[in-house]
């Protein structure tokens, strides 16, 4: 919300500085994000008159005007077509910086010959300015302005933009910050004097309102005005609308958005001789009813969308966006004036559908209050008569199905005192909320009162509500620090399954981040394509499920994996990034069933690429492969107090054997292996990248199992070394499930893979230490022999292993 302060200075006088007033607002909980001087750049414009107008010697189009800036006359060349005798207009001096209108860059204004013509100086638009995109004539001031003035003087401001929080509507409107920083100074705040003759017969005898739909127009205001002269409006009503963003359009369209910008309720006019049977009716859209909208588009509406319609059909989206077929016009002569309250969820849904978002759904969209319409529609009506001349119907249309009457809410000095930590007295508190304009009185005891909350006040529902408003007044900075009243509870010993869940995860970061990986957060939504990318077909086996109402083709389809959103931040990476790179991302990923809702899992995966060590004479650039993968997956499990073992995997997105399924216990919690050449490819990686990927809702399982308690072995353990031959086919797992299969088998490791010379071809040669123990003896050798004799007669009959000689 952009917010002129000389527009605010009608409402409240402000002394502060604007840096002084935006820590104020902010520090109140209406956040000023920016501060933008409006004519900060004109030191060499001033106001003039043109006093004189010749033609140019040397050009038809081309005029000599001489300008009167009070202590000289400076004639110049202008083209404008719109120039003529007796206007106040703007002069920028030689020096002047301006904005080129070509370009949109600023320029420092120089002399100038133009056709012959020595111009110094020039008369200025509203682009050249910087005030708006108006290049197609000069800007032209009131009458009164001052000649010889400075511009920045007079047409100089400062705008406020804010970020104002979903739960006030009311300060979506210079008004509402008016009152803010009226409560906030303590000054006094000056509402304008609505009221204006009503010269026409009853607005009874023009129209009706039949509110078909009340639950989702609780109340609809009218009024009528008749003879009106459609125009530009004047230069101080579309400077305050270019100040707040805003374009201006006429004196008609411009009224409406100015009382929006300065109640927050937003408006609109219809063309009331266009208006069939010369009724509104509010209802829902029939199936398949369409309307073409003011931009000119032909849309379908949904069965719940409401509209505003006349006899024979829709002539607006309320709320949204008026029709074509009732927009006012340069012919218009008889405007019907709307000023209604919608159902914020029917205005949501309506954006949704429409794909299209207003300044005036915005605000409905947050729920205004059903008490506001009123005061704005006249405010409308009176400007209207002012600029567009006409006469005002008598009365007004007000049809208030949704009234209701106002809640007191009870508030006392212990409330405060309980939810903010603040201790005052109730004298500070009705002072507080009299400020903001709430209604207060005694109840039944001194330290409460019974309080009303203004009309402009949506979202005033309890106490709480009201403790809120007294210590953001007060200030946020006196809430006193102090220490805890009483003790934290005592953790529960039996953690929910959320709560567990989370446990998981922040043990699973702490682990992964030892092991030098970063962790990525990326989005849900992704496109097709970069989904696809994780299958070297290219295709994927389960379609995901598509959003109904996207923002951007990006971001299209829920992700049923978190590979894809890795691996393109991988690519991204690997562009800034020569070194080695580990990174990893927990979140859910989204499994369509059909027509029902998808199955929400939660996933961790990882990748690692590029080289084992970082540059140094004592390490080698070796490069990242399965082994190092497999290695994170078998210490990542093991400090979760698991045992991981690995089989043949036939994940597609894994290059051909160069991957393998995690399994702990029974169940295969992930995967772990080098990514596929043409995943590879189509995400335009370098190097090898090994990826990781665990179902952590499997993952929890095994965890929360019961696990016996092994002591620590008292007897010493005997080492024996074996080499067997095998076929090339034939995998280590296969060989060291067979030997733990031993009870006396306390641990197995691999130590070396041999193929070459001394073993024939199609052969290889596994190199393994086992480790035998008992629990209740020491170990003799001949108990090992027989073990071994035993293992390796079993390894021979199942695997055709023999000793290596």
């Amino acid at each position: 919300m952009k917010v002129s302060l000389k527009w605010l200075r009608d409402y409240v006088d402000i002394k502060l500085t604007s840096r002084e007033l935006a820590e104020k607002l902010t520090m109140a909980g209406l956040e000023v994000r920016g501060i933008e001087t409006v004519g900060g750049t004109w030191d060499n414009v001033v106001i003039g008159e043109v006093v004189a107008l010749n033609p140019h010697p040397n050009a038809d189009r081309l005029k000599l005007a001489t300008v009167d800036l009070g202590t000289e006359q400076v004639t110049t060349v202008c083209g404008a077509p719109n120039i003529s005798l007796g206007q106040r207009v703007t002069f920028a001096r030689v020096g002047a910086c301006l904005m080129d209108p070509h370009t949109g860059e600023a320029a420092v204004l120089k002399p100038a010959k133009i056709r012959g013509i020595v111009s110094e100086g020039m008369v200025c638009s509203e682009k050249e300015l910087g005030i708006s995109e108006s290049h197609e004539g000069i800007l032209i001031l009131p009458p009164e302005a001052p000649v010889g003035a400075p511009l920045s003087a007079y047409m100089g401001d400062v705008v406020l933009d804010l970020d104002i929080t979903p739960n006030r509507p009311d300060c979506l409107s210079v008004i509402g910050i008016a009152r803010e920083i009226a409560a906030l100074t303590g000054e006094a705040i000056h509402l304008p004097e609505v009221h204006y003759e009503e010269k026409e017969k009853s607005i009874d005898s023009f129209a009706s309102v039949d509110i078909v739909s009340p639950d989702l127009c609780p109340r609809y205001c009218a009024s009528l005005v008749t003879g009106i002269r459609i125009a530009p409006s004047p230069v101080w009503l579309q400077q305050r609308l270019n100040s707040c963003g805003m374009r201006p359009i006429n004196n008609v369209v411009d009224v409406t958005n100015y009382v929006m910008l300065e109640y927050g309720q937003p408006l609109h006019a219809f063309d009331y001789d266009k208006l069939r049977g010369r009724q509104i009716i509010v209802r829902r859209s029939g199936k398949g009813e369409t309307i073409t909208t003011l931009d000119g588009s032909k849309r379908t509406l949904g069965a719940d969308i409401l509209v505003i319609a006349d006899k024979e059909g829709a002539v607006a989206v309320a709320g949204i966006m008026g029709g074509l077929d009732s927009e006012v016009t340069g012919r218009t002569g008889t405007l019907l004036l709307e000023s209604a309250n919608f159902n914020q969820a029917a205005i949501r849904r309506g954006c949704s559908h429409l794909q299209f978002q207003s300044e005036a759904s915005i605000r409905f969209d947050k729920g205004l209050s059903r008490e506001l319409p009123l005061v704005p529609l006249k405010r409308a009506t009176q400007l209207l008569l002012a600029l567009a001349g006409g006469k005002a119907a008598k009365g007004v249309i007000d049809v208030y199905p949704g009234k209701s009457k106002p809640e007191l809410i009870s508030l006392t000095t212990r409330q405060v005192k309980r939810l903010s930590g603040l201790k005052v007295n109730i004298d500070e508190i009705l002072n507080v909320l009299k400020d903001l304009g709430f209604e207060c009185r005694e109840g039944d005891s001194e330290s409460l009162i019974l309080v009303s909350a203004p009309y402009w006040r949506s979202d005033i529902r309890c106490s709480a509500d009201l403790v809120e408003e007294v210590a953001r007044i007060i200030g946020y900075d006196k809430v006193p620090v102090t220490r805890l009243s009483s003790p934290l509870p005592p953790q529960k010993s039996k953690l929910s399954l959320e709560a567990r869940r989370g446990e998981l995860k922040d043990k699973l970061r702490n682990i992964l981040t030892g092991f030098g990986f970063e962790e990525i957060l990326t989005y849900s939504l992704m496109s097709l394509e970069t989904l696809r990318k994780v299958s070297p077909q290219l295709e994927l086996r389960t379609p995901p499920l598509k959003v109904a109402n996207p923002m951007t083709r990006e971001q299209e389809y829920l992700r049923t994996s978190l590979r894809a959103g890795l691996l393109a931040t991988l690519a991204h990476s690997q562009k800034f990034e020569q070194g080695g790179i580990r990174l990893f991302e927990i979140g859910k990923v989204f499994l369509p069933q059909g027509k029902d809702l998808p199955v929400e899992k939660d996933m961790l995966c990882a990748v690692l690429s590029g080289v084992r060590a970082e540059l140094s004479w004592q390490a080698d650039r070796e490069t990242l492969d399965f082994f190092d993968a497999k290695g994170v997956v078998e210490s990542l499990v093991n400090q979760l107090g698991l045992k991981a073992s690995f089989g043949n995997s036939d994940d597609e997105g894994l290059c051909p054997g160069k991957g393998a399924d995690v399994v702990v216990g029974a169940d295969k919690l992930g995967i772990v292996g080098d990514l596929h050449p043409k995943v590879v490819q189509a995400f335009e990686l370098s190097n090898t990248v090994c990826l990781i990927e665990i179902d952590l809702e499997k993952l929890l399982t095994e965890i929360t199992r019961t696990r016996g308690y092994q002591s620590i072995p008292r007897f010493p353990s005997v080492s024996r070394d074996i080499a067997l031959v095998l076929d090339e086919q034939v995998t280590y797992r296969s060989v060291e499930q067979i030997i733990q299969s031993f009870p006396l088998v306390k641990n197995v490791t691999l130590f070396d893979l041999y193929r070459g010379e001394q073993i024939r071809e199609g052969k290889k040669s596994f190199a393994i230490r086992i480790v035998y123990q008992s629990p209740s003896r020491t170990l003799t050798d001949e108990e090992v022999d027989q073990t071994q004799e035993q293992m390796l007669a079993r390894l021979h009959q199942e695997l055709a292993a023999t000793l290596r000689a």
